[in-house]
């Protein structure tokens, strides 16, 4: 066997709040090779857990078994150009996905504004970005390739293992190890970016137009003040227009990662200091608006380390959701340094899918690493489960088998076909028994 076996170190996520201690990782440079290396946890009565790049803040991806790595499963292996699809390695990071896609005129439709993850990582945690009618990635996913518990390579789309591919879209990891997926994707296009800074009333209160009249829109509200500051991206004929590289440096670079970081590292050490600091913050982004293509609208750089939590509620109680959580945060001694994010999703037909079945908003909540985010986290989930709240797969949250039975009506359906393709549960860990149950 050629792949890359080692007594494996510990293991932290992107954030730093999760380790494991696997008693192997594993480099397959092959489907064939993964096939073995799974087959081979199973006899040695070993756990297998896939991990990217760490960038979910729940333990979804630890285990005390086998770490298989897909550093070597990279690549775009065909594209459809007839079809619009593109078939890519699932140890793929998104952003080369991307980088290639471009170079080929091609281009996915919709992604997050984080593109570090690999293509499995994200699709199975169901990341997603903001849009009115465009849904997350595992949406754009019209065929997946997967290793089973036996160890078999199986192949699944709407023809083919339908209820498999119906589950394993989003499929927690808990199904199988992903190895290939075939995303729906279009000619590049244009976006235009309208960024613009806008009054906390003034955005509540038109949030219904403003998700109507936009293909993509989504805002922050900055804690402790009145202040938000809006995204609008929609299509366009070109031609780009990028933010000039001066400009685009200070927005992109110094404000939202240098000047950040100094900031949160400030409000982490003096707490008094973060309302103060969240008002000149918040009025220190100018409206701006640039033309490129979609990765390099849609995505932007994160260099300052965070945790997060982020609920899924039905569209129709963002606004009244969102009142909620700042007048929790008036009433409360809680200093909030970062900005709450705010973004929508349509309905899809994917089981574990947050946006499964509902027309969605996402309300995301963070706090600065090494910051007490406990009581913050826990009084918005409050907020957010009195309006029947799903939390993000791969964010932090409290929520178990029995509350997420009840919040997802095709719940049963996605532990039917976990109970049939991995009764032993190889592909399972704590955080699996805790959302999913035995």
């Amino acid at each position: 066997m050629s792949d890359t076996t080692k007594t494996s170190s510990a293991w932290h996520n992107w954030a730093g709040n999760v380790t494991a201690r696997p008693a192997r990782a594993v480099t397959p440079s092959s489907v064939e090779e993964l096939a073995e290396t799974v087959r081979r946890a199973a006899a040695d009565g070993l756990r297998v857990k896939p991990v990217g790049t760490g960038h979910s803040f729940t333990a979804v991806a630890a285990t005390d078994g086998v770490h298989v790595r897909p550093d070597l499963l990279t690549g775009i292996r065909h594209i459809d150009r007839e079809a619009g699809t593109v078939t890519v390695e699932a140890g793929t990071p998104l952003k080369r996905l991307n980088v290639a896609l471009a170079r080929e005129g091609l281009s996915l439709t919709n992604m997050g504004d984080i593109m570090e993850q690999t293509v499995a990582g994200a699709t199975s945690t169901g990341t997603h970005g903001t849009g009115r009618t465009s849904a997350s990635l595992a949406a754009q996913i019209v065929a997946l390739e997967l290793i089973t518990a036996d160890g078999r390579i199986l192949t699944c789309s709407a023809k083919e293992n339908p209820e498999v591919f119906a589950a394993a879209r989003v499929g927690l990891g808990a199904l199988g190890v992903l190895t290939a997926l075939t995303f729906a994707v279009e000619p590049v296009f244009f976006l235009t970016a309208r960024e613009e800074p806008m009054g906390f009333d003034r955005v509540t209160g038109e949030f219904d137009a403003l998700v109507a009249e936009n293909e993509h829109f989504e805002f922050y509200w900055f804690p402790h003040t009145g202040n938000c500051n809006t995204k609008r991206n929609n299509r366009s004929l070109g031609p780009a227009a990028p933010p000039g590289r001066v400009a685009g440096w200070i927005e992109d670079e110094f404000m939202s990662n240098g000047l950040f970081q100094l900031v949160c590292s400030l409000g982490r050490a003096v707490p008094r200091t973060v309302p103060a600091i969240a008002k000149v913050s918040s009025r220190a982004l100018s409206a701006r608006t640039y033309t490129d293509i979609p990765y390099k609208v849609y995505t932007s750089p994160r260099r300052v380390r965070f945790v997060e939590m982020e609920y899924a509620i039905p569209r129709e109680a963002t606004v009244a959701a969102l009142r909620e959580v700042r007048a929790m945060i008036e009433r409360s001694p809680l200093k909030i340094s970062f900005p709450v994010e705010v973004r929508t999703a349509p309905a899809d037909d994917i089981p574990l899918s947050t946006a499964s079945g509902r027309e969605t908003s996402y309300l995301a909540v963070h706090m600065y690493k090494g910051a007490p985010y406990r009581g913050y986290f826990a009084a918005v989930e409050r907020i957010m489960t009195a309006h029947g709240g799903r939390p993000h797969w791969g964010k932090m949250h409290t929520r178990d088998a029995a509350y997420l039975a009840a919040a997802y009506p095709r719940f049963a359906e996605f532990t039917a076909v976990r109970d049939r393709l991995d009764p032993d549960r190889l592909f399972g860990n704590d955080y699996l028994r805790r959302v999913l149950g035995d």
